[in-house]
């Protein structure tokens, strides 16, 4: 019987098993190797680690969290998940069978992309979708943003912040109120209507935007703030409530709704940055072993 299971093995999963490692705790981590951002290549705003590839900040996590003996690893996915009196069996896709006590689920999020022919290759290379972990090096660069409406009025305030060279494309008709347009025009940020059939680019680096109608727009960088689901539906499964934004809902200590469960990373807020999912799953850890420890005390 292990004291957790971790299913998710990224930042946030790999830093809660780190802590949990630090408290003597049996832990398993399952992952299935398949991150959100395996198509980037640099991570960026994460202190110490600011310009290295997501791949070798996971290399560099893992190894150092496999060096606790009492955390073991699996490769694989999670499947399903029935809660017991006492504890949990987790069953993966190979029909592996785990018991734990505790479960955090870090298992992050799916972006839902657009279909635009060439978006999906460009997506975390030149099509992004925070600022704060690209901006700076896409700065004063052609820019565009796929927005429309307030949500798209919103986002073309924030990159403006890093360039003037800002065109906001609404990929149809613009939703934008008529004091939206004069303030942005005032910016001199410039409002593109159409439907937007592909993204030209050359190894995920864009170059053109093609419109349905035959018209081209040269670009360089598109942000595209857009929607996504759970990566995984079992903590919905188990009970445990999901905000209105679609998020599993927790506690300031990542304990979800459910006894014994706990959430981390951006499965869980809004906030994609590799320091929040850090963050979150070191607090999830800490907060996880101090529960173990109360009940048994």
């Amino acid at each position: 019987m292990l004291d957790v299971i971790i299913i998710g093995g990224s930042y946030s999963g790999l830093a809660a098993g780190m802590a949990l490692g630090r408290a003597r705790r049996d832990v398993l981590i399952i992952d299935q190797g398949e991150p959100c951002n395996m198509q980037t290549p640099q991570s960026h705003n994460f202190i110490t680690q600011d310009g290295s590839s997501p791949a070798e900040i996971n290399r560099i996590a893992r190894q150092q969290v496999a060096k606790y003996k009492t955390i073991q690893f699996f490769d694989g996915l999670v499947t399903g998940v029935v809660r017991r009196e006492k504890d949990f069996i987790i069953s993966t896709s190979n029909r592996d069978i785990f018991y734990s006590k505790k479960i955090i689920f870090a298992t992050g999020i799916r972006d839902i992309m657009p279909e635009i022919e060439g978006f999906h290759s460009c997506w975390g290379i030149s099509v992004l979708h925070c600022p704060y972990c690209h901006g700076y090096e896409v700065r004063n660069k052609n820019t565009g943003i796929l927005g429309n409406g307030e949500s798209g009025f919103e986002f073309a305030r924030i990159i403006s912040n890093w360039t003037k060279n800002l065109t906001l494309y609404v990929n149809g008709s613009s939703t934008l109120t008529a004091g939206q347009t004069k303030q942005l025009d005032a910016h001199q940020i410039k409002i593109v209507e159409g439907e937007i059939e592909q993204l030209l680019h050359e190894g995920g680096h864009i170059q053109n935007l093609r419109f349905k109608s035959g018209k081209m727009c040269p670009i360089e960088v598109l942000y595209a703030p857009g929607s996504f689901r759970q990566h995984c539906t079992i903590p919905k499964d188990l009970g445990c409530e999901h905000t209105e934004d679609g998020y599993i809902k927790t506690d300031a200590f990542q304990k979800t709704t459910e006894a014994g469960i706990y959430a981390c990373g951006d499965n869980t807020n809004r906030i994609r940055t590799l320091a929040n999912a850090v963050a979150s799953g070191t607090t999830a850890g800490m907060m996880l072993n101090k529960e173990i420890i109360v009940e048994n005390f």
